[in-house]
């Protein structure tokens, strides 16, 4: 059993603004589809393994922002900067934008994923992660991976293991519904700023 159990209002916070998102989004889904198969072709979407809660692998969706011929440095794809020559132009208006994300409802509901929680990781990076800071996975993941969380917004994709562990445990330990929406909103905003700033 968990040492930090989500709380009860937690999935169904989740599954309702998943649902909404994704009813509300369906338009985009059309056109951000249309635009990524007329300058690149297929495959629309970007998929790729991530560890999930417990442990457990799952496959996450997003939509392809790098252009087909760097598919084989999709592993590489988390840490490119939006004006990187390997992402399509259509993939820097998604990245900045973080409407690349959405394909992750899909995966909110169906539990593999929260809107707020651990970065859910790639296992090649747990494995390498796990050299400095022994079983990082394990308590990292005993609560589902998020769409976004404190790591995500005061940290970086090249933030020390150490450091991620540190905001997940501060999450996991004040987990509310409140923070949940405070941090969603924050996320948000950090969204719109770096759009503006761009």
């Amino acid at each position: 059993m968990s040492a930090f159990p989500e709380p009860p209002t937690k999935r169904v916070f989740d599954l309702t603004l998943a649902a909404v998102g994704l009813l509300v989004s369906l338009p985009l889904w059309v056109v951000i589809s249309v635009a990524i198969y007329l300058e690149d072709g297929r495959p629309i979407l970007f998929i790729q393994k991530r560890v999930g809660k417990n442990g457990k692998e799952f496959t996450a969706y997003k939509f392809r922002t790098i252009y087909r011929r760097y598919d084989d440095q999709v592993g590489h794809a988390l840490a490119l900067h939006a004006d990187d020559e390997k992402v399509t132009r259509v993939g820097k208006v998604l990245r900045r934008t973080a409407l690349n994300e959405l394909p992750q409802l899909l995966n909110i509901l169906r539990g593999e994923m929260s809107f707020v929680g651990p970065r859910p990781e790639p296992p090649e990076f747990i494995a390498a992660y796990e050299k400095e800071v022994p079983n990082i996975g394990k308590i990292r993941y005993q609560i589902r991976p998020g769409l976004t969380g404190i790591a995500q917004i005061f940290g970086r994709h090249n933030t020390y293991p150490r450091n991620k562990l540190r905001y997940d445990l501060l999450y996991m330990r004040r987990q509310s519904l409140w923070l949940d929406i405070k941090l969603i909103g924050m996320s948000m905003w950090n969204t719109i700023r770096a759009r503006w700033d761009a």
